[in-house]
């Protein structure tokens, strides 16, 4: 009796450290679109993981996939706070399907790292960022009044799915391929590949370069970080400005959350722009829907780059400046205007054409509109 007594605790205590393993929360993110989804980053709010497990143990955190138990990769994302805000899922869930996952009590195995942004102090204040299909960077307070400055956003090609920024700044070669990409994209006094400016008397009002940084979050899925301008003046009007910037793994397009803040009047227009280039081959879109985009003429043996942008809604108007294509819309003082905006490059084999990536932009706007849904429950 006593021997049997012993086994059955050994089998009850195997018994429940194996249901532990396998985890008692779930995970459902439906795709209620007509449209697959390939390698979407999804935000699970933690405030829902914790109603269900307010104990979990973020040091030991798996996320498999309930079919095949195979691992799904994972941040905490905590946009800049001390408390996790939402649990940052990758995965790929077909037109119309739905996708079970389980968060397992044990220890991960290390997150490959698909994005990564960093301010860049032996460069003249670059802030520099990049996922595993492209990057791009911001000039600081230190390269104005330099013949160097640019206002606009510049874009790094790259054909790898590894990190280059920091070997980049290393080598202090990155105008020239290596093999995995280069910097040849031109921005001087522009917004260079979807910035946004006032647009006030018909033209442009640059407010300098960005003299503080804050990162909120930093990969492996997803980097996050705010650029802050102080005041200046545009047409008689003190503007201030902090950009907020997301990247996810996967994506050629940055989410932009721009808040401008000014006096005298509570909306200012604003102009969403793309340097353009002397080449006569140059094809563009411009979606009454708010979708611009531009793709370059090619530049020689670098290749071609396109850039595009997605806005919140119908923009005012449409500009071809000589040097420029604005798209025109106005935003409230105060509050945050988001829009989509990225590149791709022709070498890096994925979208080659201008079909291709005016489609992507297209179909990145359905996704916007028709997103993921989640839902959070007990196993």
């Amino acid at each position: 009796m006593k021997r049997f007594l012993i086994l059955f605790l050994v089998f009850a205590y195997g018994l429940y450290f194996d249901v532990a393993a396998q985890g008692t929360v779930k995970i459902t993110v439906a795709n209620k679109s007509d449209i697959s989804r390939k390698d979407a980053v999804v935000e699970v709010p933690w405030a829902d993981i914790l109603k269900v497990s307010p104990n979990i143990d973020t040091a030991n955190l798996l996320v498999i996939q309930a079919l095949n138990k195979q691992a799904v990769a994972h941040q905490l994302e905590y946009k800049g706070s001390k408390n996790v805000q939402h649990l940052l899922l990758q995965l790929s869930v077909p037109a119309g399907k739905t996708v079970t996952l389980l968060i397992k009590n044990a220890k991960p195995s290390p997150e490959i790292v698909k994005t990564f942004a960093r301010f860049v102090p032996e460069r003249k204040d670059d802030f520099a960022w990049e996922n595993d299909k492209i990057a791009f960077r911001m000039y600081g307070k230190a390269l104005e009044n330099t013949k160097e400055n640019a206002h606009g956003i510049d874009v790094w090609a790259k054909r790898t799915t590894k990190m280059v920024i920091n070997e980049r700044y290393k080598l202090d070669k990155y105008h020239i391929d290596n093999g995995d990409g280069l910097d040849y994209y031109h921005v001087g006094k522009t917004l260079g590949a979807g910035n946004i400016a006032p647009y006030i008397a018909d033209s442009v009002w640059y407010l300098g370069n960005y003299t503080s940084y804050k990162v909120l979050d930093n990969g492996p899925l997803r980097s996050t970080f705010q650029l802050i301008y102080p005041t200046a003046n545009a047409d008689g009007l003190k503007i201030s400005a902090v950009k907020t910037i997301t990247l996810d793994a996967g994506s050629q397009l940055n989410k932009i959350s721009q808040i401008y803040s000014f006096d005298k009047q509570t909306e200012i227009p604003v102009a969403i722009g793309f340097i353009l280039r002397n080449e006569p081959d140059k094809i563009s879109l411009t979606d009454p829907n708010g979708i611009v985009a531009y793709w370059e003429p090619a530049h020689g043996e670098d290749g071609i780059i396109g850039v595009g942008a997605i806005l919140p809604n119908k923009p005012k108007k449409y500009v071809w400046q000589k040097k420029q294509l604005l798209a025109v819309s106005a935003v409230n003082n105060g509050q945050p205007f988001i829009y989509y905006a990225g590149a791709a490059w022709n070498k890096a084999g994925e979208i080659t054409s201008s079909e291709q990536w005016f489609e992507y932009l297209k179909t990145y706007k359905k996704y916007l509109a028709a997103p993921l849904t989640v839902k959070v429950s007990k196993k």
